[in-house]
């Protein structure tokens, strides 16, 4: 492969700019810029020089050997001043030498997948952990770039092939007399895969929605203040606010971080009835956003009634509690009263609802766990209607491991490498 270089931090003005090199002809470029290799992952003060000899900076110089570094190719990291003309002076002289070319969005994280130190759930992973703005966003991403969806994966591939080689064994002796039957320990590895397996499926949608974010939907009748409660919860004028009913007309969406979860807060129009043809479209977004959310805070002015089907744990308050005088389950944006218990109650009913959460959070894992669990029902069906179904039984779980195995990378994966590393950045 080329030997790949790139700055590994962010663009711009900083006190330290990290740019990586990673490749067979990382030695050509040290004698280059400043000599020879320092000692293995010891950092070495050195003064960089292009090739006639020029000074370009004083830089600390890292050397990871082969498969020893984060691609599982030699890598050398050279820390440099954070100067934007020291980076691209770097830069330059790195692009003139023959053999190292400008890595590719991703190409770093490509590597180390193809030389196996990574495998694609953690690749996601670490997508994820990039993005991650929040707390829970931060765990969820290092418990899948660590390796636990690979490694409970690796469960149940183990279980699986073990019941398969139990069944295909008996395949191989019918004309024999088998001592002992393997029906209740294929049984017994099939029900544990299966349970733990509907266990990760059910808590994909709860762990996708901490990845791309929670949604909380304000309702209520025009101008009871639902634009004036989400400026109080952003904090700043996000939303317009008029003594004018129907001021709302599409939904204004708000993102924040409430106690560590990704949440974005919807203002939405007033719900009521109009004959104005663009007011109707605003309610019906309203309505159509509202059911898809994961929480509704539904705001009441004291003589109305809720104009929709709430769900369990959404959430009711009288409104303009500064005006009405009300103090149970009331709340004033004007004043404050009532809004850090808002707060609170969002956030420990999306904490509790988001605890159920599994290692698995995308789309693409919930469709290969659902087709082996698909898989490993029909092979307990086969294998439960006797021994002359045994071989179907068999291939059924050979299917099952063939989904399993799409998690981590294994097979199949090829279509899905470009969108993946389309989202890192060039130096990672």
């Amino acid at each position: 492969m080329d030997t790949i270089f790139a700055l590994a931090t962010a663009p711009g003005k900083a006190g330290v700019a990290v740019v990586r090199l990673s490749g067979s002809k990382i030695s050509a470029a040290a004698a280059i810029l400043f000599g020879d290799l320092p000692a293995p992952r010891a950092a070495s003060l050195r003064v960089l020089k292009d090739q006639e000899g020029v000074r370009l900076d004083e830089a600390l110089v890292i050397y990871f050997p082969e498969k020893s570094s984060f691609t599982g190719e030699a890598v050398l990291e050279l820390q440099l001043h954070g100067s934007v003309a020291v980076v691209n002076r770097v830069l330059s002289v790195l692009s003139d030498i023959e053999g190292l070319r400008l890595a590719e969005p991703g190409e770093f994280t490509r590597r180390a997948l193809e030389n196996g130190c990574m495998d694609l759930a953690q690749v996601e992973g670490l997508a994820d952990l990039i993005d991650a703005e929040t707390e829970a966003q931060r765990r969820q991403a290092l418990r899948v770039l660590s390796g636990d969806l690979g490694k409970t994966a690796d469960v149940w591939r183990q279980d699986l092939i073990r019941a398969a080689a139990l069944i295909e064994a008996t395949i191989d002796f019918v004309d024999e007399d088998v001592p002992v039957d393997v029906t209740p320990e294929v049984n017994e590895l099939l029900d544990k895969t299966l349970k733990t397996l509907r266990t990760e499926i059910e808590g994909v949608s709860i762990a996708e929605r901490i990845r791309t974010g929670l949604e909380v939907a304000i309702l209520g009748a025009p101008n009871v203040g639902k634009s004036t409660l989400l400026n109080a919860l952003a904090g700043r004028d996000a939303a317009i606010t008029s003594e004018i009913a129907g001021t709302t007309r599409d939904v204004i969406e708000v993102r924040m971080d409430l106690k560590g979860l990704p949440v974005t807060v919807l203002d939405t129009a007033g719900l009521r009835t109009t004959d104005d043809v663009v007011e109707g479209i605003g309610i019906e977004r309203a309505k159509s956003r509202a059911a898809a959310a994961d929480l509704r805070v539904y705001l009441l002015a004291d003589d109305e009634d809720v104009e929709i089907d709430l769900q369990d744990g959404d959430i009711v308050l009288t409104s303009k509690a500064d005006l009405s005088g009300a103090s149970e389950d009331a709340i004033s944006a004007v004043t404050g009263q009532g809004v850090s218990d808002l707060v609170a109650r969002i956030s420990d009913t999306l904490s509790k609802r988001t605890a159920v959460s599994g290692v698995a959070s995308r789309e693409r894992h919930r469709i290969a766990m659902q087709k082996a669990e698909s898989a490993i029902q029909s092979a307990m069906g086969h294998i439960g209607s006797g021994e002359e179904f045994f071989d179907l039984g068999a291939d059924d779980l050979r299917s099952a491991v063939w989904a399993l195995d799409s998690i981590v990378g294994r097979i199949d994966v090829e279509n899905l490498l470009d969108e993946i590393f389309s989202s890192f950045c060039i130096g990672k």
